[in-house]
């Protein structure tokens, strides 16, 4: 991620914290220019947060629930409770040794201050997306409890987790995006704000299957299609149910690819001021597009390997395309290209 220059060591710390837990965020906000970097960074932390304790698979569900919890009471601007209590509470939870995603939990009073110093217009378009991420998963996690992990039932039940998960996210940014924009430009980009964070996440979920079971014990893969195929979340690492797995892989791929269209209408609408960039954002919707071509012609990996990946060189090939004038207009055709194959091998 480029070093940015600033007297804030508390921003300075969110911002190298970003680069050590998401790659695909650290190249978003390496993208950007102030305040959207800053705003974004802080925002995506403050989620960040919620997301680790979620995911957990050591931490008891009711426990679990109970610390979401107290993060939401600390971020309701109408409650007494402080990043103190929440501190104090998760600080049993945190591994002695914790890597990058733990220690910007151990930190949440420091992510929570740089949060509270920005200023009130930006804390209002951030609070409330976050809030209803983390009671969504507050809420998943109770009603899964008894299973030790999560188990989707339903397609339904899987846009809900999603919407939780990112589309709250997609809220969030379009939040800060609109700011300042006309309502003409705004409307349009709530139109498509869902589009965007289920896209990331559905993407997300086929592409991990064998990583979410075997790290977090969670399966989002919806019973029902597993059902379909033949199959229950207890075949994931059973070697002869890969072919039948695949299939609802390659399902959930295809309900991802139907959210391309409003993504890309979301990303036309966006206007680049505040620090905006089109290449913050087109940069994860093109590299969702070439994840989602590897997804349909290895719907199996996801199960034996535990993920699909691009590779670095069409990540690089994607980046360096904006740094030759692209323009939303261009979205079209770079999209068709990475559909076909890499971007790197045309």
């Amino acid at each position: 991620m480029t070093q940015r220059s600033t007297g804030n060591a508390d921003l300075a710390w969110c911002y190298d914290a970003v680069t050590d837990v998401s790659r695909t965020f650290a190249i978003t906000i390496a993208e950007l220019d102030e305040p959207m970097a800053r705003d974004i960074c802080v925002g995506y932390l403050v989620c960040r947060v919620a997301d680790t304790i979620e995911d957990d698979p050591h931490i008891p569900p009711s426990e679990k629930a109970r610390l979401l919890r107290i993060y939401d009471d600390v971020l309701d601007p109408t409650s007494d409770a402080d990043a103190g209590q929440f501190e104090s509470a998760v600080s049993e939870w945190v591994p002695s040794d914790p890597g990058a995603d733990w220690r910007v939990v151990a930190s949440a009073p420091r992510v929570l201050g740089t949060f509270r110093a920005l200023d009130a217009d930006t804390r209002d378009r951030i609070r409330p997306p976050v809030r209803e991420l983390v009671s969504g998963m507050a809420e998943f996690v109770e009603r899964y409890a008894d299973e030790g992990g999560l188990r989707i039932e339903t397609v339904d039940e899987l846009e809900e987790y999603c919407w939780y998960a990112a589309g709250t996210v997609g809220d969030l940014v379009t939040n800060l995006v609109a700011q300042e924009a006309s309502t003409a430009v705004t409307d349009r980009l709530e139109e498509h704000a869902r589009d965007f964070g289920l896209l990331l996440q559905l993407v997300n979920v086929a592409k991990d299957v064998g990583t979410d079971y075997a790290e977090e014990n969670n399966v989002y893969l919806p019973e029902a299609w597993l059902d379909d195929a033949g199959v229950s979340p207890s075949d994931i690492d059973d070697p002869a149910a890969v072919d039948r797995l695949a299939s609802v892989v390659e399902r959930v791929t295809a309900h991802a690819e139907g959210y391309l269209d409003g993504t890309q209408a979301w990303l036309e609408a966006m206007p680049e001021h505040r620090g905006n960039t089109l290449s913050a954002w087109a940069i994860p919707f093109l590299l969702a597009v070439g994840t989602i071509r590897e997804l349909k012609a290895r719907p199996e990996d996801p199960i034996r390997e535990g993920n699909v990946k691009i590779s670095r060189a069409e990540v690089h090939a994607v980046m360096a395309q904006f740094g030759q004038g692209v323009t939303a207009d261009d979205l079209d055709t770079l999209r068709n290209r990475i559909e076909q194959r890499p971007l790197h091998e045309w």
